[in-house]
């Protein structure tokens, strides 16, 4: 079953409060923007632990057992949080992050790193706040997910670290599906799942992210969402913190830089975009990242990818 199949199944099928048909609001994102899990630790951690902030790097701890002092942030900023009940930490961008144990009979742990397609661009990532810590009893169905990946994160078999990789994957769109559902329990005010979690404004958002190739202009966005020009622009710009056009073009070069990535030619990612031509999409895509597309592709592979956690 593919992480595509995770979710249509139980979204599809799930009812909707306002007895509207449900729809699937992760699916369109997570094909353009996919995220890899390396699982890093299972076990006891005792003592002082540092996670150091790389570009690219995010992270997925399940706190299983104990209990402990987290603090992430660096400087002034730095924030503290005593956790004493089985949590899950998600941090989502590059933040630098620590975890305090006892020197012994440390709390008990499995761990992950996370590399979202496009780090820190990653409109996932761009909507979440940097940290999410989340009990685990609040998530219904995570448990059944956790217990296999438990199972199998404890001890070596056959393919175990492979399907723990993608258990993890699953967990986390299992926690997306809940900020959704939860913007404010998960500290979410603005963004793209901010906007997600708006019923009417999902199905706009959901139609662009089908496709960026369109011309998305106010009107055709307002009606997807069954609203009025007036109203849809007020709630975008609330629940995104953006405007419906400034949104539509981002996304565009959101996937313009997913599909640069992947190898396709500049001219072709034009094409593919909707753009008129090359010099269109350079030109968009020079205001919003300061380089060109292949001066960007060559400052991407002069930094190189992230060390991963060992």
């Amino acid at each position: 079953m593919s992480l595509k199949d995770v979710i249509s199944s139980d979204e599809l099928s799930a009812p909707s409060e306002d007895g509207l048909a449900p729809i699937d609001r992760l699916t369109p994102v997570l094909e353009r923007f996919r995220v890899q899990a390396s699982l890093f630790h299972s076990g006891p951690l005792c003592g002082h632990q540092v996670f150091d902030a790389k570009p690219g790097r995010g992270f997925l701890h399940v706190l299983r057992r104990g209990e402990m002092e987290m603090l992430h942030g660096q400087g002034p900023r730095k924030a503290r949080t005593h956790l004493s009940e089985p949590t899950l930490l998600l941090f989502p961008r590059a933040v630098h992050h620590e975890f305090i144990n006892p020197p012994v009979d440390g709390s008990d742990f499995t761990c992950a790193t996370l590399d979202f397609d496009g780090g820190a661009r990653n409109p996932i990532v761009q909507s979440l706040p940097d940290v999410i810590a989340l009990p685990l009893e609040r998530i219904d169905g995570l448990s059944a997910t956790l217990d296999l990946l438990f199972a199998e994160s404890d001890r070596v078999r056959c393919g175990s670290r492979l399907l723990v990789n993608r258990l993890f994957e699953v967990v986390l769109i299992q926690v997306l599906r809940w900020i959704i559902d939860h913007p404010d329990q998960a500290q979410v005010s603005q963004g793209m799942m901010m906007g997600l979690s708006d019923p009417r404004l999902a199905k706009a958002l959901i139609a662009v992210h089908r496709a960026p190739d369109a011309d998305w202009t106010l009107e055709r966005m307002a009606a997807n969402a069954g609203m009025s020009r007036s109203a849809f622009a007020a709630a975008f710009k609330a629940a995104t913190g953006t405007t419906p056009a400034a949104y539509s073009l981002d996304w565009k070069l959101n996937v313009a830089t997913s599909l640069l990535r992947a190898g396709r030619s500049v001219k072709q990612v034009a094409l593919d975009l909707g753009f008129a031509d090359a010099p269109s999409l350079s030109r968009a895509f020079r205001r919003r990242t300061g380089s060109s597309p292949r001066e960007w592709l060559t400052l991407r592979h002069a930094a190189g990818p992230a060390t991963p956690q060992t």
